[in-house]
């Protein structure tokens, strides 16, 4: 078969993978705290009997680590995260979770919960109880948390590893390969109580993506239909005569 039908084919299958991940994004673009995903091709090469053959390859998805506009709420229990660093909260599962999502609340019993209802956590990994009967809280910078004059807890900050991959884990929190490191310093990360981070979504970039990609998407249909439709004809001439 022809290589540049597989070119194209393949062509095809990593810009439906663009084109759904764009379409996220796009979709998220007020959802507060969410990350955007990106895509990084790469190039494949294959022999023929013409030599090589170049391919898209499949892809990878990674996470941005960009950040998102604020906005104000004036909500004691909303905070949003400056800096590279990320508030944690605990997984369905125990583990260790993070996330840019500040929204954050209090059930019957005290317990700082997100919005999606997973516990947050300390800089130790613990679970904050606070007094629902004592008042809204007063957050500071470095997290801490006070209730009148006493200090009850601290919202835990994490700085993650460049290096670590990250992969959404549900309820707007992603998962890290390297476990999260409490953040000591406060010169350039910290805390900023009743405002919150909206998607770090460029909504212009996304929408002229789409329309690239599906342009690219219908050249690449075409270039298909066109080896198929080449090989179809090659196949009826040089075919045996009846």
């Amino acid at each position: 078969m022809q290589s540049s039908l597989y070119v194209a084919l393949s062509s095809q299958i990593a810009l439906e993978k663009r084109l759904t991940t764009t379409a996220n994004n796009v979709a998220n673009m007020a959802t507060v705290g969410f990350r955007a995903e990106e895509v990084t091709f790469s190039e494949l090469l294959a022999r023929s009997n013409r030599g090589e053959v170049a391919f898209v390859g499949p892809g990878k998805n990674s996470l941005s680590r960009a950040a998102g506009p604020t906005t104000k709420t004036d909500s004691a229990l909303d905070v949003a995260v400056q800096g590279d660093a990320w508030l944690g909260v605990k997984g369905p599962k125990g583990e260790t979770l993070y996330t840019r999502d500040g929204r954050l609340t209090m059930d019957a019993n005290g317990q700082l919960r997100t919005v999606g209802g997973l516990p947050v956590v300390d800089p130790g990994g613990g679970a904050l109880l606070l007094d629902p009967q004592a008042g809204p809280p007063k957050i500071g910078r470095d997290g801490s948390i006070h209730q009148g004059v006493n200090q009850v807890g601290a919202l835990g900050l994490f700085a993650l590893d460049p290096k670590a991959t990250l992969t959404r884990s549900g309820e707007n929190a992603v998962g890290a390969s390297i476990p999260g490191r409490p953040v000591q310093d406060f010169t350039r990360v910290g805390l900023v109580q009743g405002y919150v981070e909206g998607a770090n979504v460029n909504p212009i970039l996304e929408m002229t993506r789409l329309i690239a990609i599906q342009r690219a998407f219908e050249s690449a249909a075409t270039m298909t239909s066109e080896a198929d439709n080449t090989l179809t004809g090659a196949v009826k001439t040089l075919g045996p005569q009846g």
